[in-house]
Order: structure tokens, then sequence, then C-alpha cells
């Protein structure tokens, strides 16, 4: 764990994909809080450079991914401003020790955090309550005809979604159709 005095950053046991944790200064008024500080996240060893951010509003069950791009990866520094969203990252770089492993994390309005998906990974997220609003700063541009994807369920994979609660999974048609993580065989 680095304590930046702005950002708390705690590593998820993957190479590369870390939690940030921002101070959250608050008072009478409500709360301010810096999410992203290209100053204090270098200093801290994360140089990053974002290009696009993004902004999703979802309902309970609703689960996005396992999202990537082939040729085009993207860095996603991924939050919750409104509800509550289990969040997952899988590790597709060949080399890694940690290839095919997946970090999941509980990230909410409540407890603020944020979570680090490097490029060359598959990013998912499960919708926990009623609804979520769902912000992501990208390090690459989206390239709709290089996007790609590995199954929610896969079995390989073996992601542990939190479903307690959850009465039915909610999937956009595109991500119906998604490969096995062997069918894919997808390594950057």
């Amino acid at each position: 764990m680095i304590d930046m005095g702005k950002f708390k950053f705690t590593e998820t046991g993957i190479e590369g994909m870390f939690i940030v944790e921002p101070t959250v200064f608050e008072d009478n008024r409500g709360y301010f809080m810096e999410t992203f500080q290209e100053r204090d996240f270098a200093e801290a060893g994360h140089d990053l450079k974002f290009v696009q951010d993004n902004q999703s509003k979802s309902s309970k069950g609703v689960l996005r991914g396992l999202h990537l791009q082939l040729n085009y990866p993207q860095g996603k520094l991924v939050r919750v401003i409104k509800g509550e969203v289990f969040d997952v990252g899988v590790d597709l770089r060949g080399h890694s020790p940690t290839y095919g492993k997946w970090y999941g994390a509980i990230l909410s309005e409540e407890n603020k955090k944020q979570l680090y998906i490097p490029p060359k990974f598959a990013h998912g997220f499960l919708v926990l309550s009623d609804e979520a609003e769902f912000l992501y700063k990208c390090t690459e541009f989206y390239h709709g005809e290089d996007e790609s994807g590995i199954m929610w369920n896969d079995e390989d994979i073996a992601i542990e979604w939190p479903l307690d609660g959850i009465d039915e999974i909610i999937l956009s048609d595109k991500d119906k159709e998604w490969k096995s993580f062997k069918e894919a065989n997808i390594k950057y």
C-alpha cells in the first residue's frame, strides 16, 4: 500500500491493477475529493494518460462485460457515483504469471473506491443496487470495430460474482454472444 496523502493506492495481487481510495473532505455542506491527480499518481509509480471519460447508468442485475479492445487496449480508472457495483478485471497478458486470473471489488458511492484496470485486461461489472451510475477514464480511445469480449460466466476464469439478491442477470445482445476464455484464446 502507498499513501500519497490525497490517495491511498492498494495493490490487488495482479501486477498493474490497483485500488485507489481518495481522501474525502467532509463538512456540513457535503464533501469534496479529487478523483485523479496526475502528479500524485505519477509519484506513486502510476504514470497514466487518459484520453476519454465515459459514464453509464444501469439497473440492478445488469452485467456489462467482459469487454476489451484487441488492437487498442484500454486502461480504465473506474468508479461509481450512485449505487453499488461489483467490478472485475481479467488479466489477458500472455506473458503474465497471472494470465487468466481475475480480481473484483465492490465500488460504491459510499466507499468512493476506484479500481484501475490496466490495458490488455478484460473488464466487466455487475450492478448490485437498484441502479448505478458508473464513470471511467480510459487511456485509449474507443474503437467499436476493435471490440471483443469473453463470456461473463466462463468456467475457466470462474469469477465469483456476488449474485445474492440478484433475480436475473441482464445482458446486452452483444454480451450474450462472447466466446469462452478458451475459445477466444486472447493473449496480448
